[in-house]
């Protein structure tokens, strides 16, 4: 698969300014789609080839590694585990039938809507709501940081549904591009992430079927957006180390048997380092598989690989040639991955090192 994987990045990938682009290029995503990128990992019986997280984290690591453009594993990760997390895992069998194998082919891709302007993803501070109708369901709302957006066909949309006892209820619901009353807004693309785009959403009386529904009503926060954040992170770390890959190759240079004695050991010491930090990635991926990406000891082994991973970029930063932009642009990269969702992570942190394991 990864020798797959590298020939479509140098046959679609490299060579293209792809780095300047707000989002994905349509002739892009449907090569990715022909070439049966979307099928990894994806069930068998729904066009996919089988393998779950752990299939689409090696996919993901060997796409970044070979093109490095981080905003490619961002689409292809984003795409993969939004249909293995919410349609595999809370799609019902209509549902299933009706999205999986379009997942799989390409011809749709699904972007989910947890976050709001100025409130992230804190559920005591989110807004948007669901009423019930007599012919499904009307969402007003805003929604903000919706990633893929530029290129998605639905959005799997956060919604309360109702309020017990002072405490918010959620719903996920999916919802079309085109659905009535739904308004797509064009969000700027950060440089270390493009071509992964993002969108923001404004619902006013959106109206969705009551097929829509995903899940049981009421239980959307706890059961499936909490999840999420965990499985996203878990395949998204192997994009860090498909860039941390790169990085590397563009270190060495075409020929690293001419190195000097120093530097070949501070490479070696560099790739063992991210050797390990793999070895963690692997680990994280896999507990996520098995249903454990929340354990304490899955925690615990994330917040080490970032921590390993930043101590990687700083000992890349000190040993780079000034001529090497495309290191410097994936160093920011990684950098600004680690600020994304800072305050559970802290937290995480801060329980890790009062109760320890």
């Amino acid at each position: 698969m990864s020798n797959a994987i590298t020939a479509f990045a140098h046959q679609h990938i490299i060579g293209r300014d792809i780095w300047a682009e707000e989002s994905l290029p349509p002739d892009l995503f449907a090569a990715m789609g022909q070439a049966g990128l979307f099928r990894i990992g994806l069930p068998e019986e729904f066009g996919g080839t089988g393998g779950g997280y752990p299939a689409i984290a090696a996919a993901e690591q060997a796409l970044v590694a070979a093109c490095g453009v981080p905003g490619m594993g961002t689409i292809f990760g984003g795409h993969q585990i939004t249909a293995q997390y919410y349609l595999v895992g809370f799609g019902s069998p209509a549902q299933k039938a009706e999205f999986l194998p379009q997942l799989a082919a390409g011809t749709c891709t699904m972007a989910v809507a947890i976050s709001e302007p100025e409130v992230g993803a804190h559920p005591k501070l989110l807004e948007t709501t669901a009423h019930k109708t007599a012919l499904g369901w009307r969402l007003s709302g805003r929604k903000a940081y919706v990633t893929n957006g530029p290129i998605a066909t639905i959005f799997i949309v956060l919604a309360i549904t109702s309020v017990e006892a002072g405490r918010k209820r959620y719903s996920m619901f999916l919802v079309p591009r085109d659905a009535p009353g739904l308004e797509i807004h064009h969000a700027p693309t950060p440089a270390g992430m493009r071509p992964s785009g993002h969108v923001s959403l404004t619902l006013s009386d959106c109206l969705v079927g009551p097929d829509a529904l995903m899940g049981t009503a009421g239980t959307a926060y706890e059961a499936m957006a909490l999840g999420f954040r965990d499985a996203e992170d878990a395949v998204g770390n192997a994009g860090l180390i498909g860039k941390l890959r790169h990085i590397m190759g563009l270190l060495a240079g075409p020929d690293p048997s001419a190195a000097t004695d120093d530097a070949a050991v501070e490479l070696g010491a560099l790739y063992g380092l991210i050797a390990v930090a793999s070895a963690a990635v692997d680990a994280l991926v896999i507990a996520s598989e098995a249903g454990q990406a929340a354990s304490p000891r899955t925690q615990a082994i994330t917040i080490g690989m970032r921590q390993l991973a930043l101590e990687i970029v700083r000992r890349v930063r000190a040993f780079k040639r000034d001529d090497l932009p495309r290191v410097d642009a994936l160093l920011a990269s990684i950098e600004g991955g680690m600020n994304v969702a800072r305050g559970p992570r802290r937290a995480r942190m801060i329980r890790l090192g009062r109760e320890g394991l």
